[in-house]
């Protein structure tokens, strides 16, 4: 399927691995010049090099990389000095620490907050208006899946993210809609990426059980009996950011396998 999207740019946040690289290389592969962002420099240089390599990237994509902290005002204008305008933006930051939300002071909150709630809304601020001028824009959000089915001990990136949710339920259905802008969030259940890794690591140190017999157990809890894999999650994406998905805004699309029981 062509998703008509070819010739358009995009800013993809948390690029340099996991799921923000699987949505920058499920766009390069359509054809969409991709500027990728991401605090390491060499882990970033890295992912750039593989998505130029990519066989499968028309030879008019172009990738362009700036390694910044996108969640400060100095990385974001680090980034809109290389380019300003956009007609993709997939938003992207790490997910707070778990934790109990008795050690979790007021720094730890505005911190999660900062990054999970206001940094997406700082960069939809700074597009939305060209995209409209344009008559195109995609937003896409990359949240969690605890946005539907909160984790007790990832109460930060509940809170935050549920306030980003709250926030672009508004936003999406303003007059942006009639302007062919789209903003919708994608969320992610448990993926083969950094983070589940970490965590499962974590686990095995407080429980003493191997990594590998609590990845078992947490593939078993999924009805697909396995994790996701960032190149489905990045196809995702791509169609919310196509021509067919004009349609769909305001959206929360869940990527789990599954996992969530709830009929909504």
């Amino acid at each position: 399927m062509d998703l008509g999207i070819a010739g358009k740019w995009a800013l993809v946040c948390g690029a340099s691995k996991g799921l923000g690289f699987g949505c920058a290389q499920a766009l390069v592969r359509e054809g969409v010049h991709v500027l990728i962002v991401a605090r390491g420099a060499e882990v970033l240089q890295a992912a750039a090099s593989t998505l130029i390599a990519d066989s499968a990237r028309p030879a008019s994509a172009t990738v362009q990389s700036v390694a910044a902290d996108i969640t400060t005002a100095e990385g974001r204008a680090a980034v809109f000095a290389v380019r300003k305008d956009f007609d993709i933006v997939v938003t992207n930051a790490g997910g707070p620490p778990p934790g109990d939300f008795r050690d979790w002071d007021r720094d730890a909150w505005i911190k999660a907050v900062d990054a999970n709630m206001l940094t997406p809304i700082e960069l939809i601020k700074a597009t939305v208006d060209g995209m409209a001028t344009r008559g195109f824009g995609r937003i896409v959000n990359i949240t969690s899946s605890a946005v539907k089915a909160p984790i007790d001990i990832l109460g930060l990136s509940n809170g935050a993210r549920s306030g980003l949710t709250g926030f672009v339920a508004g936003v999406a259905r303003s007059k942006l809609a009639a302007q062919g802008v789209t903003i919708n969030n994608l969320l992610p259940g448990v993926f083969d990426t950094d983070r589940i890794k970490s965590m499962l690591q974590t686990t095995s140190q407080k429980t003493g059980k191997s990594v590998e017999s609590l990845a078992d157990a947490r593939r078993r809890t999924i009805p697909a009996q396995r994790f996701g894999h960032p190149d489905e999650f990045g196809a995702i994406c791509a169609f919310l950011c196509s021509m067919q998905a004009s349609y769909m805004t305001g959206q929360n699309v869940l990527a789990d396998g599954g996992a969530y029981p709830g009929t909504f």
